[in-house]
């Protein structure tokens, strides 16, 4: 089953989306304005956000805006009536991932939605963890203002850990978001695993990486901090 939220204010369009989705055994819980779209985000998961462009009280652009700003990395569908291209570009911009122009047909809308939820989005741009802040865009690690101490490798065996935050990341994965399908000896990825270990024990011992035997790696959250 698909978890998603439909965000949009024409009740007609919908309850017709919702009816579809149930169809094709798509959960889909709906706001109809923004402010009430982004209190449901919050308190819930979602698979992915379909959002209207123009609604009431907060529109899609400044939803998914606060979306990214927040570390939510959710993806997210925009629906609009608007098809120039600098509209579009306003969408991407803010982080939506995807971009369907209305009238649509329900088919496309599924099979976006159903590819969509196979991922997390790539447009994030600061991924966050009780009190960890990693600034994707500025390549920079902190924990509650104390900056780490991080290779460039550092940062993605951080990044890749932190996307898949609470589930682990095989070996496997972790090598190729490192070096691709040009991948140096065994030894290389424990030496830096150890140095993001210490980075990270230099500011807070709440925080670490675990091995999982024959399984892979994953953040530790011994501690969660307000």
């Amino acid at each position: 089953m698909i978890n998603v939220i439909l965000v949009e204010d024409d009740l007609a369009l919908a309850g017709n989306i919702i009816d579809y989705f149930e169809l094709e055994n798509i959960i889909c819980d709906h706001a109809a304005n923004g402010v009430a779209a982004l209190n449901l985000i919050r308190d819930n998961h979602y698979q992915v956000i379909i959002l209207d462009l123009n609604l009431p009280r907060m529109d899609g652009l400044q939803i998914c805006q606060a979306l990214r700003d927040e570390g939510d990395d959710t993806s997210v569908i925009m629906l609009t009536a608007r098809d120039q291209l600098e509209d579009k570009l306003a969408g991407f911009a803010t982080g939506c991932d995807d971009y369907l122009v209305k009238p649509f047909a329900m088919m496309e809308l599924v099979v976006r939605v159903k590819t969509l939820a196979k991922r997390k989005s790539g447009e994030i741009k600061r991924l966050e963890l009780a009190g960890l802040c990693l600034d994707i865009d500025g390549r920079d690690a902190t924990y509650h203002g104390s900056r780490l101490k991080l290779s460039p490798t550092g940062m993605v065996i951080l990044e890749t850990l932190l996307r898949a935050h609470p589930n682990l990341v095989t070996r496997q994965v972790l090598l190729q978001a490192i070096w691709g399908d040009e991948q140096p000896d065994s030894n290389a990825l424990k030496v830096h695993i150890h140095h993001l270990r210490k980075a990270l024990a230099a500011c807070t011992a709440h925080i670490t990486v675990d091995a999982i035997p024959r399984q892979g790696f994953k953040l530790q959250c011994l501690q969660e901090e307000n």
